[in-house]
């Protein structure tokens, strides 16, 4: 019985919680284990294997990696940006209007074979070609646009052409310019 009365006096009770706070200690501490333990898992996955960077330099190598992907990616677009800029300058000499007049040049019921065709950039100059057919020959002529005007006078089925190539911007056909 002196084992039971050593266990319910002062001393026994005082005994017994600190071996009940030295148990909440060590799970405490086998609990802190655990988390430092996946802290470091997870800061291995963030550093590397090597572990000899603190998170600090690491934060400092990768915002030097990011600030050397930047003028890269800097360098980078000014260069595309000058070459689609001389892209655009060869564009602009590209044909980029065009129109189709078919007409009878004689009034010999021929079924329109005469022609004239403009071809103009986006700065509205090109050439009219003009192909007039009859029955035993045909002629081709040629003549230069700057700006949307004939450097010699123009036809009215040429000048038709013009009007039509720069109205639509498209593949423009029309009929008769003569009115057949």
């Amino acid at each position: 019985m002196a084992v039971a009365a050593s266990v319910t006096d002062t001393q026994g009770i005082i005994a017994i919680a600190a071996a009940a706070l030295a148990l909440l200690a060590l799970l405490g501490c086998a609990l802190l284990a655990i988390r430092l333990r996946r802290l470091r898992q997870a800061q291995r996955l963030l550093i590397g294997a090597a572990g000899e960077q603190d998170l600090i330099a690491h934060a400092a190598t990768m915002q030097e990696a990011f600030e050397t992907l930047r003028d890269y990616v800097e360098e980078t677009a000014v260069r595309l940006d000058g070459r689609l800029a001389g892209a655009e300058a060869e564009l602009r000499g590209a044909i980029s209007h065009r129109a189709l007049v078919r007409y009878d040049a004689y009034n010999e019921l021929s079924g329109h074979q005469s022609m004239s065709i403009a071809l103009l950039d986006d700065e509205r100059s090109g050439i009219v070609l003009s192909c007039i057919h009859h029955r035993d020959q045909a002629r081709v002529y040629g003549k230069r646009v700057l700006e949307g005007r004939g450097e010699l006078e123009l036809s009215p089925e040429e000048a038709e052409a013009v009007r039509l190539a720069l109205s639509s911007g498209a593949d423009a056909r029309a009929g008769d310019a003569r009115g057949a």
